[in-house]
This record gives structure tokens, C-alpha cells and sequence, in this order.
């Protein structure tokens, strides 16, 4: 974090006294150099996911940021690939990225809440978003996406399993959410990142009031808890397609063989 390449202490807390578009446009220069940006890990476990659900013609990365996700998206979508995010500055560094997606990559500024598109896009994808919207404004959030997404379309994203109450994790994440509660209560605007604002349960219910169909891949290269469970997952929820005359929908026949999706 605190690395020659990375944010100083004191221009964290200049972000974090920030608005949350503000603070990540100063932040923007030297964020791939801070533990925010999605791992290698987790970008490269989705891709594999994709790789065997796909293909994909026109894919959207959601809250982009400086375009980690852009080279998952031009793996697997054939024709073209955007990125949208609300901060000029994550798009300005993610520019500098887009000669690896190839010139069918294009970014676009707009608010997730309110996306310009309607029915343009096979896939979305998001990478550590969440965080930043309230459990009241994810109807909006996921009725956009069902509206950018053309039927058939999947709309996909990774989630970790929550850290167990006893482990240090859990204490963390909590502590970090007390913060932020606080500083929102003395201080404007609001800086609006909590990571455990929102469950996994809830999260569900709610993509499928968007209309969609949600179903779990697990990412086996993370492992499993004690109990079992993956440590990661993939959910991949689906704008429903109009049955086909066998009744699998339309993008079923263009499918490659799918990876079983987890419990």
C-alpha cells in the first residue's frame, strides 16, 4: 500500500474526506497499486467461467474502474467490449489500457445507477462494486443491467464467502464498516463503501425481482471453508431468452458444454 508506487497515508485520507467520485479520481493515478484493484486471481477464475459459458458477442464492465476487467471481457466477447464508470480519472488510466482489449473497446462515463444503454450487451460483468451502493438502491442497479442485457444476456460476477464471527477477518471488515458509518455521520459528502453492507441472500432476491435467473458457479481455485462450502463463487444470473421451438431459449444452442453450477 504504502509502496513508492502507491498512495501515501495522507492522500488516503484526503479520498477518504472525499466525495466517491472525487476521491477516486485522486486516486486514480496509483490505484492498481493498492489492494482495491481486483487480484489477477479472481479476474482470471471469472474469465475461465466465461470462457466454457460463452461465447459472447458485446460485453459491459460495470464500475470499471482502470479497466482490470476489460481483458476479461475481450477473451471471451467476440465484437466488442465497453467500459463504464463515474470517475474521469479510473477512465483516464483505464485508457491507457484499452490497446490491450483492442480497438473494439470503448469507455463510457455514467453512473451505474443510471445506464445509457437498453438491450446492447450479451454480458456485464462487475469486479468489487458492491461495496459502494445501499441495499435500497439495488433495484435500480439491477433493473439497468436487466435493461442493458438483451434476452438471453447473463450478468455475472464474483462474490467471497463472508469470514467467519470468530476470525480477524470478520472483526476487520467490521470495524472498517463502524469507520465509515462515522464518517458519514460528521462528515459531507458521504464516502459510500461498505463491505458488508450487503448479503449474499438479499443480493439474490434481488436479481431475481430484476427478472433475473440466478445460478452459483463455484471458483475451485480458491478452496473451500471447513464446512465444505466454496470460498468463492460466481454468480451468473441471466436475463430469461424467449423459449426456442425445443424450449432451451435462444442462446442455449450457440453454448459450449457449461460447467456445473455449485450449491
Amino acid at each position: 500500500m504504502f509502496s513508492p508506487e502507491g498512495p501515501t497515508l495522507r492522500e488516503l485520507a484526503v479520498q477518504a474526506l472525499s466525495s466517491v467520485e472525487r476521491g477516486y479520481d485522486l486516486l486514480a493515478p496509483k490505484f492498481d497499486h493498492t489492494p482495491f484493484r481486483t487480484p489477477d486471481a479472481v479476474l482470471d477464475a471469472v474469465g475461465a467461467v466465461l470462457d466454457l459459458t460463452g461465447p459472447y458477442d458485446d460485453g459491459l464492465d460495470l464500475c470499471c474502474g482502470t479497466g482490470a476487467g476489460l481483458d476479461v471481457l475481450a477473451r471471451v466477447c467476440r465484437r466488442s467490449v465497453t467500459g463504464v464508470d463515474f470517475s474521469a480519472g479510473m477512465l483516464t488510466v483505464a485508457r491507457e489500457r484499452l490497446p490491450d482489449a483492442g480497438p473494439r473497446a470503448r469507455l463510457v462515463r455514467a453512473d451505474a445507477r443510471s445506464l445509457p444503454f437498453a438491450s446492447g450487451f450479451d454480458l456485464v460483468v462487475s469486479f468489487g462494486a458492491f461495496g459502494h451502493f445501499l441495499p435500497a438502491e439495488l433495484p435500480g442497479l439491477f433493473g439497468g443491467v436487466h435493461a442493458a442485457l438483451r434476452p438471453g444476456g447473463l450478468f455475472a460476477f464474483p462474490v467471497l464467502a463472508p469470514p467467519r464471527p470468530r476470525s480477524t477477518a470478520f472483526w476487520m471488515l467490521l470495524g472498517f464498516d463502524a469507520v465509515m458509518r462515522v464518517r458519514n455521520a460528521v462528515w459531507r459528502p458521504p464516502f459510500v463503501m461498505y463491505y458488508r453492507a450487503l448479503r449474499f441472500g438479499q443480493v439474490r432476491r434481488e436479481l431475481e425481482r430484476a427478472g433475473f435467473r440466478v445460478e452459483l458457479y463455484a471458483l475451485p481455485g480458491f478452496g473451500h471453508r471447513a464446512d465444505g462450502s466454496p470460498r468463492a463463487r460466481m454468480i451468473a444470473a441471466r436475463r430469461p431468452a424467449p423459449a426456442d421451438p425445443d424450449g432451451r431459449g435462444g442462446r442455449a444452442r450457440r453454448r459450449r458444454v457449461r460447467p456445473r453450477p455449485a450449491g
